[in-house]
């Protein structure tokens, strides 16, 4: 069982994130109990808006930093954590969270809210992270292979939404 407070945290994200996908909300408001996992991860762009951090994972290929919301853990502590495990990055997130969505990260797993935050951080910063799982700066224009192919175009509207926001 997940605690209130990370309970009250995740859906007071999911409730303002810019963008939802998967039904989140609708999925959210069926939900009478939130139950693990809760998943966070960042989508972390340069300043000039041209590229995206990823992670190189095993098995679901190049992904966001993040992962599994840690009991007694907001969903945003989580994110932050994740992406300096990942990636060696200690990167501010941005006030409101990028996106909700639900989906199932295994076979053998119930489908799991996803809260995405979001950072600006230079590509001078030294990458680091975790063995076998190596991040990288990618160029929004590429195509990069992932388990979840749709993160592509979910991250790269909401780059651009950002950088005309910033600009």
């Amino acid at each position: 069982m997940i605690d209130q407070r990370t309970v009250d945290a995740a859906v007071a994200d999911a409730r303002v994130a810019e963008m939802a996908f998967d039904d989140a909300h609708a999925w959210l408001r069926a939900q009478p109990v939130l139950t693990e996992p809760l998943s966070a991860e960042v989508w972390v762009t340069d300043p000039s808006f041209s590229h995206v951090l990823l992670v190189r994972h095993r098995i679901r290929g190049w992904v966001p930093p993040g992962g599994t919301v840690e009991p007694g853990e907001t969903p945003r502590a989580a994110a932050a954590r994740e992406l300096a495990e990942e990636t060696g990055v200690s990167g501010e997130l941005l006030p409101v969270p990028a996106a909700v969505t639900v989906r199932s990260y295994r076979a053998d797993w119930s489908p799991t809210l996803g809260l995405s935050y979001a950072a600006v951080v230079d590509r001078d910063v030294p990458l680091g992270g975790e063995n076998g799982q190596p991040p990288r700066w990618v160029d929004l224009t590429e195509e990069w292979e992932s388990a979840f192919p749709e993160d592509r175009d979910r991250i790269r509207t909401y780059v651009r939404r950002l950088a005309t926001e910033t600009r």
